[in-house]
């Protein structure tokens, strides 16, 4: 995911936002409120304020147990960090805008129909015969709906030419433009608006 890093990194950059403001490689710890701290991969910070927080994960093979996987850090990280900003951990900083970049394999495996399990309830309509591939575009999507992420991506490469730097995007509303003008509109409002800030 380091590509993806680094073109996030680059679009922060694009906003004039001071180079010592962008983490990528160091000092991505956060404080938590259900555990001590969480590292994450890219974090904007500005004048003792919490500017933007992401995550990147990816997928490739054992699609079943990872997908639940996935699902539970994703809910539990923006969870944890949201209970730690209404505690006032990141002291005077205004919400900070939070994304979620996720790149799956695309295979037969993760395409293909699953059917589920319903031994006393039904599960939600969309669920059934959702491939993987389609499990994690529901994710992401609620996670946004939900307010858990401002923004999240959803791309699809399969191994070959995806070291070639094919991908695809199954969703417009999950693509990398919807995720980048986000991200970039947040920043540049901090950027633009220096008000407050010391």
């Amino acid at each position: 995911m380091d590509g993806f890093v680094t073109l996030v990194a680059e679009l922060v950059r694009s906003t004039g936002l001071e180079e010592a403001s962008l983490y990528t490689r160091k000092s991505l710890e956060l404080p938590g409120f259900f555990r001590p701290t969480k590292k994450w991969d890219v974090l904007v910070v500005s004048g003792g304020r919490l500017i933007a927080v992401i995550e990147t994960k990816s997928q490739v093979g054992s699609f079943g147990n990872n997908l639940n996987n996935r699902t539970e850090e994703a809910i539990g990280s923006a969870v944890d960090l949201w209970t730690a900003y209404r505690e006032g951990v990141f002291q005077r900083s205004t919400r900070p805008w939070l994304g979620y970049l996720f790149l799956l394999e695309d295979s037969r495996e993760s395409q293909a129909p699953i059917s589920v399990r319903e031994p006393h309830f039904r599960v939600f309509e969309e669920f059934h015969d959702a491939s993987y591939a389609l499990r994690y575009e529901l994710l992401l999507r609620k996670l946004v709906r939900e307010r858990h992420y401002e923004a999240a991506a959803l791309i699809v490469s399969n191994k070959a030419s995806g070291r070639k730097g094919v991908y695809s995007e199954p969703a417009e509303d999950l693509g990398l433009i919807s995720f980048a003008r986000s991200l970039v509109a947040h920043v540049s409002a901090f950027v633009a608006l220096p008000i407050g800030r010391d």
